[in-house]
């Protein structure tokens, strides 16, 4: 039965890391086709700039949510110490992002 959980979840952080991947590429793609006119015209309003790029920071910090969680259900499996401190590190820096990406959402 154990077995069986550990597959569970191993295949659910899978899932989760697909999502966040999808979310990412989506944004970017996003980001890209708005990007585009952008910088074909030249008397663009620096609001428009400044939109597109928080736009882009929130679902960069959506799929940085994500990616930690199925880091964090990776570590829920079978966690060494090994484990723990590389997601403690992984933690604090996607942490460290997601605040200064926030901090440049409120900002603006």
């Amino acid at each position: 039965m154990r077995e069986y959980s550990i597959l569970g979840i191993e295949y659910l952080a899978i899932a989760v890391e697909i999502a966040a991947a999808a979310i990412i590429a989506l944004a970017v793609a996003e980001a890209a086709v708005r990007a585009a006119p952008l910088f074909v015209r030249r008397n663009t309003p620096q609001d428009a700039k400044v939109d597109l790029r928080l736009a882009l920071g929130r679902w960069l910090a959506v799929g940085l949510e994500f990616a930690l969680a199925a880091d964090l259900l990776r570590t829920a499996i079978a966690p060494t110490w090994n484990d723990i401190g590389q997601l403690a590190a992984i933690a604090v820096l996607r942490t460290a992002l997601n605040f200064f990406l926030a901090k440049e959402i409120e900002r603006a």
